[in-house]
């Protein structure tokens, strides 16, 4: 019995999907959930997992076709269709120019057991790791030693693999584990890894099926802290450099979106700078309590959103979106978090941020990063905001000027917290101090947003931010 494992439905607004990688090939076993392919979206690029448990029969789509909802991807029986050729290859032997073949009774066996033997090891290393040209590699070469053992010496032939064999189950080990573990590298591990430098083939991955997790890179990285000061060597040169690549599905809409947004709005930005430095203190305080309780890490972030929720309540046009001549005015805050992946810019919403306190505010942020960042976010879960909040500086940027993607009419960029010199009021008179200080710019879309109210709104959240009040909305 064979079934059809269709694209299901990736979202409500989602008609179509391409087919971007296949992680299995024909012949291989699958289990239930286990992922079968790579599908990329107007929205996200997610895994499309085996609802069914078999072994792959036939591929009905390839790699770079797009397919609507609903369209047969593959073909999924319990081998029986694997096994269907065997058959149809006896039917040929009875004739009679195979028939002095059976005269030599023992090469018939021997013959019979060659293409198994063939067929056992190729697809070992093909379902273990991704394909890749090293899994090509390794299964190339056996084909192409099995076969040259009985023709050229049939009486030795039972000699001859004994020894080619475990030459070649020597060859793969090696590659699978480098291979397995380069295989299920999720981007944000990849990113943190070139980031301290590690080198993930060296890496052995200690999450299931070998993934290497973000955990392992911190291990390899604390057991080589005392070649701290190897982050000197030259920079890594990217594979990219002098190749030319195809835009992916999600690249263009990004860029399209760009286009029309920048062609159908009037932007500008405005900028102010921001003592957060009783927010440092309270952060620097509260941090090893905050993770202890949420389990998550307590950055800048969350502090912005906080703010930026509460100023939206008092200054909605920034908030708003433009319908025709009239300016619809949510009773919502669903802000949209930006989020740097290897596929390009994606933006998760947190729904009702005004409601929410500091923990939920972060605990929401880093589960929706994590979930984009694995290709395991809902489609759904991309609609929706009002607003946008992009952290650049969490790259060391000291601010950008944003982009405003309609049908929003704002965003805020949040710089990097620095240290410097600032000139203070104390005791009547001015000082000089030390203060964390970061700059926030807000784009916004001019047509129904005025400088003033851009002022208005950025002042109000640097206000919340400068007076560092805080305590009450940990929620710990």
């Amino acid at each position: 019995m064979s079934e059809s494992v269709s694209l299901p439905a990736l979202g409500e607004s989602v008609t179509e999907g391409t087919v971007t990688r296949w992680l299995k090939n024909v012949g291989d076993k699958v289990e239930v959930d286990e992922p079968l392919l790579e599908v990329s979206t107007d929205k996200v690029d997610t895994e499309i997992p085996s609802p069914i448990a078999g072994v792959i029969e036939e591929i009905l789509v390839p790699e770079d076709e797009t397919v609507e909802v609903g369209t047969a991807l593959v073909t999924i029986g319990d081998g029986s269709g694997a096994a269907e050729p065997a058959p149809a290859a006896e039917p040929e032997q009875p004739a009679e120019a195979e028939q002095p073949a059976p005269a030599a009774e023992p090469e018939q066996p021997a013959e019979a057991e060659q293409p198994a033997a063939q067929e056992q090891p190729v697809p070992e290393p093909v379902s273990a790791q991704q394909p890749e040209a090293p899994s090509t590699e390794a299964t190339t070469e056996i084909p192409a030693q099995v076969p040259a053992a009985p023709i050229d010496n049939p009486p030795a032939a039972p000699a001859q693999p004994a020894p080619a064999q475990p030459a070649q189950t020597e060859a793969p080990a090696p590659a699978r584990r480098s291979h397995a573990g380069s295989g299920y590298v999720t981007p944000i591990v990849r990113k943190l890894a070139n980031e301290q430098g590690v080198d993930l083939s060296t890496i052995t991955g200690t999450g299931v099926g070998g993934r290497i997790r973000k955990q392992d890179i911190l291990s390899a990285q604390g057991s080589s802290e005392t070649a701290a000061p190897a982050p000197a060597a030259p920079v890594e040169v990217s594979p990219l450099r002098g190749t030319t690549q195809p835009m992916s599905r999600l690249r263009k809409v990004v860029a399209e979106r760009a286009v029309v947004s920048m062609q159908s709005s009037a932007q500008l930005t405005s900028v102010v700078e921001v003592d957060v430095t009783a927010v440092a203190a309270l952060r620097d305080r509260v941090k090893n309590q905050f993770l202890e309780k949420t389990g998550n890490k307590l950055s800048f972030l969350p502090f912005f959103a906080l703010a930026a929720a509460e100023a939206l309540k008092a200054y909605p046009v920034i908030n708003a979106t433009i319908d025709g001549d009239s300016i619809v005015y949510p009773d919502h805050e669903n802000i949209s978090i930006a989020v740097d992946t290897e596929r390009g810019l994606l933006t998760p919403v947190v729904r009702n941020a005004a409601d929410l306190d500091i923990a939920g505010l972060a605990a929401q942020i880093a589960d929706l990063a994590a979930r984009t960042r694995d290709n395991k976010l809902k489609p759904d879960e991309l609609a929706g905001g009002t607003f946008t909040l992009t952290n650049t500086g969490s790259r060391g940027a000291l601010f950008d000027t944003p982009l405003v993607f309609l049908p929003q009419v704002a965003i805020l960029g949040t710089g990097i917290v620095v240290k410097k010199p600032v000139v203070v009021s104390a005791n009547g008179s001015d000082a000089i101090a030390i203060r964390s200080t970061v700059y926030l710019a807000l784009s916004y879309d001019h047509r129904i947003v005025d400088g003033a109210d851009a002022a208005r709104f950025l002042v109000a959240v640097k206000d919340r931010l400068e007076a560092g009040a805080f305590e009450a909305s940990l929620g710990i």
